[in-house]
């Protein structure tokens, strides 16, 4: 009876192994099908993220930083896509805290924002910077066409659907919420949730706090 059992035993395993494997399959099609049907040509490399609270070892800030989690969040973001295709421009804003003002965005949040817009041009979705004026300021500290007045920007710009989002903070790093929400319905037509790293986000505040030192008075 035993030599019996075991041979089926192992063909219930393998063609439970193969369903696996053709579900995978399944569902890389299914997510490339949905890409393409949006008119997306680019085609992306699914990225593991950290989830809260696990540990990893050390990460290379230089593999790892920001973008490489953004990208993450992209990638899940466009599987569940609607109506944005290559023919809505998109444009994008910086991240808030949930708990803070909505009308204010540190670096963190402004460059997360960076990073989708870097995101959404590989993915050839028609991409609308909001911040560029309608001139080029020459000036002694340099020539620049940015600008954060919106006196200086159109105000009239062909976007259609806006990218944004909220931190919140967790412990060991930051939740991400991302979203593509309807300029005109306000009706939200994407969504996506990822983490960052405290030390990856650290990497990025640190830089911009003035090293500390010794400082020298005059006698």
């Amino acid at each position: 009876m035993m030599k019996t059992l075991i041979p089926v035993v192992a063909l219930s395993l393998f063609l439970s192994g193969c369903t696996t494997l053709a579900d995978n399959e399944q569902e890389q099609a299914l997510s490339k099908a949905h890409q393409a049907s949006l008119g997306f040509g680019q085609q992306y490399r699914p990225q593991f993220q950290q989830q809260p609270g696990q540990n990893t070892e050390k990460r290379d800030p230089q593999l790892h930083n920001i973008n490489h989690y953004v990208r993450g969040i992209m990638q899940d973001l466009v599987n569940n896509l609607q109506f944005v295709s290559v023919r809505t421009p998109v444009a994008v804003s910086s991240f808030v805290f949930l708990d803070g003002p909505f009308d204010q965005a540190d670096l963190l949040g402004n460059q997360i924002a960076e990073s989708f817009m870097h995101e959404i041009h590989q993915f050839g979705i028609p991409l609308i910077d909001i911040k560029t004026s309608d001139f080029i300021r020459v000036t002694e500290q340099g020539d620049f066409v940015l600008s954060r007045d919106y006196l200086e920007v159109s105000p009239k710009q062909p976007v259609q659907y806006v990218i944004t989002g909220t931190l919140a903070r967790h412990q060991g790093g930051y939740l991400i919420n991302a979203r593509v929400v309807g300029m005109k319905s306000k009706m939200v037509v994407g969504s996506a949730q990822g983490f960052l790293p405290a030390d990856v986000a650290n990497a990025l505040l640190n830089s911009a706090k003035p090293a500390e030192g010794v400082k020298l008075l005059k006698g």
